[in-house]
């Protein structure tokens, strides 16, 4: 294993310099993530082991806060199906014999029915993705 010993000092001064702590405001994630690119900008093999370790912090921190900012969103089957139409081009004529009667795909496509199983696996091999998303 090779291991690369961190010069104390040094990261002291570069801890001491970039003030690294939780993120509370956008103010803070700025400064942070502005820190961060700069040290990214670098070749990696240019980073001392002080500033690598801080670039790892930095990045823990502002993912860290992205996370309980920027939560993922909750999409719902239907919604991705919508999605899936609109990104290439498709109407209901498109996809209604997946779901064996436009009557039906009507209903699903208008959320008014949800996506049985066997349509979701229909629709994951059509869309190539899988059935989860529909389920």
């Amino acid at each position: 294993m090779n291991t690369v010993t961190t010069d104390t000092k040094e990261y002291a001064r570069l801890l001491t310099r970039t003030l690294p702590a939780p993120i509370e405001s956008e103010e803070d994630y700025e400064r942070l993530l502005a820190r961060a690119e700069e040290l990214m900008e670098r070749d990696e093999d240019d980073l001392s082991p002080g500033e690598g370790k801080l670039l790892d912090l930095l990045v823990t921190l502002i993912e860290r806060y992205e996370e309980r900012r920027y939560p993922p969103r909750v999409v719902s089957p239907h919604g991705v199906l919508q999605h899936l139409m609109e990104a290439r081009g498709l109407t209901h004529k498109d996809v209604w014999p997946l779901f064996g009667s436009k009557g039906i795909a009507s209903e699903v496509l208008n959320g008014k029915r949800a996506i049985s199983k066997a349509q979701a696996k229909k629709l994951a091999a059509f869309f190539h993705v899988s059935a989860a998303l529909f389920i």
